[in-house]
């Protein structure tokens, strides 16, 4: 079951990213004019020959586009019209190509169709980036959110003298912003570094020991 799983999430991402691609091909076509013929996600034949097996899950025609879903569930594909391939014969390459065909077009406008999938595919992923950095970056807990309800204190937390409840107040004897503060490099490896607690009516300061982080390597080990 969970191989199915995660072969249905292998499928779904592959998905996305292939109608993307495709999408820059297919954006970057119709804005020069050019006629596209298909857009698919999945192959409509039994890839890679495309004369073999030739039929679509769901298949919709709009303007000079059919859009369809292909039954071989694998990548996808934009067909745009002029684009020299093995499904074209030679009767039809000695024509003259039509106004709207990808051969009658400039070479930087067809240089810009055949990137356009890479295009799309770049700036998905600084998307992505971009937004799992902002995620993170936003993603930690104020020294007010912390001090609201004190602090749970696991059990290294309590062999260094720090108690469920407790409000870290300052750190080496400084006032902080977050919780990264107090798990920084600089207070963690430090040789006297130290947290003002609160507790209750009592002000304390908490000695933190120059071997607590190989302490914390061994508790995760």
């Amino acid at each position: 079951m969970e191989g199915l799983i995660m072969a249905g999430q292998l499928i779904l991402g592959l998905s996305i990213l292939v109608t993307l691609h495709e999408f820059g091909h297919y954006i970057t076509a119709k804005w020069f004019k050019m006629r596209v013929e298909k857009f698919y996600l999945f192959f409509d034949f039994l890839f890679p020959i495309p004369s073999l097996l030739n039929f679509a899950l769901f298949k919709k025609k709009i303007g000079d586009t059919e859009y369809g879903l292909g039954w071989f569930p694998l990548g996808g594909y934009v067909s745009i019209a002029g684009m020299i391939d093995e499904t074209q014969d030679a009767a039809t390459l000695a024509k003259e190509p039509e106004p709207w065909e990808f051969r009658a077009k400039p070479a930087y406008q067809r240089l810009i169709v055949m990137l356009g999938g890479v295009i799309v595919n770049i700036i998905t992923g600084i998307v992505i980036f971009v937004c799992l950095t902002y995620s993170n970056g936003n993603n930690f807990i104020s020294k007010e959110e912390l001090n609201k309800n004190g602090i749970v204190a696991l059990e290294l937390a309590q062999q260094i003298g720090l108690k469920t409840g407790d409000r870290i107040i300052k750190v080496n004897g400084a006032d902080y912003h977050s919780l990264t503060d107090l798990r920084s490099s600089d207070v963690l490896l430090g040789d006297n570094s130290s947290y003002t607690v609160q507790r209750g009516d009592q002000t304390l300061e908490i000695k933190i020991p120059s071997n607590f982080i190989e302490k914390l390597s061994d508790k995760k080990a």
